[in-house]
């Protein structure tokens, strides 16, 4: 049943890890329930006073946060069996018990805390950046057209957060595969017009292991991306320029950068 305004309480059942390798153990508590209250609130108010349902004083919840605007990522958990953001779960709109648990995805660091490294490693595998830096003013650089401009905006607003490659099957501890949020960057870093001129390479590399070509098209990641980023039309647009990529690579070319 959805919590609605009378109720008194809100019940968390809280997945708990002491160590990264130690076993993990659930934990529950019983918090008074405020108007506009959302995860982040609660997990705060536990802090405060880390006291369980059967009374007993316990260690503090740990949990990764930042902006608390749903931009920077480092809120993401799996919420009552999906993976989001905690910042913009509210209470009144998720059902009781409340279950918090950590993305399987990355490593535990403790509690609520994952390593989210691999996907910043990932992004730095894939040269995910534009190269302007020199050691002295370089001015403007070219303009990128407005329509080109519009859809490459909604690439940026990526946060990291990992929220697709939890929702991904084919992200997995059998699999290498980068995910779409690393698909999306290298279509994004291609579309400036600066960027382009390591075009080639970036499509080269993800090609290599674990790359596009792993991708199964489930489009849990695209369903469940907290900035909507429109990550399957990234990967099918990916997938066209890795196949053109592919065949310059064997044949060679001599072609200027777009």
């Amino acid at each position: 049943m959805a919590l609605g305004e009378a109720a008194k309480t809100v019940i968390f059942e809280i997945e708990r890890r002491d160590t990264p390798d130690e076993k993990s153990y659930w934990e529950k508590f019983e918090l008074p329930y405020r108007m506009n209250m959302n995860v982040i609130s609660a997990l705060m108010e536990i802090r405060r006073n880390p006291i369980n349902m059967e009374g007993k004083k316990t260690t503090p919840v740990a949990w990764d946060m930042n902006c608390l605007e749903e931009v920077c990522g480092a809120c993401s958990m799996v919420i009552n069996g999906k993976a989001r953001q905690s910042c913009t779960a509210l209470v009144d709109q998720l059902e009781q018990p409340i279950r918090l648990q950590p993305m399987s995805t990355f490593p535990v660091v403790r509690d609520l805390v994952i390593d989210r490294s691999t996907m910043f490693n990932t992004l730095k595998k894939l040269k995910a950046w534009i190269p302007i830096d020199g050691t002295y003013d370089l001015g403007e650089g070219p303009r990128m057209p407005e329509r080109k401009r519009q859809w490459a905006y909604e690439l940026s607003k990526c946060m990291t957060c990992g929220v697709c490659l939890e929702a991904c099957p084919n992200v997995n501890d059998k699999s290498e595969f980068i995910g779409a949020a690393p698909i999306s960057q290298v279509r994004l870093m291609n579309a400036h017009p600066t960027g382009a001129m390591n075009k080639d390479e970036r499509l080269t590399l993800l090609m290599g292991p674990g790359g596009i070509q792993q991708c199964g098209m489930a489009q849990n990641c695209v369903e469940s991306c907290p900035k909507g980023i429109p990550l399957t039309t990234s990967i099918s647009s990916m997938n066209r320029d890795t196949t053109i990529q592919m065949f310059r690579n064997f044949f060679g070319s001599d072609r200027m950068v777009d």
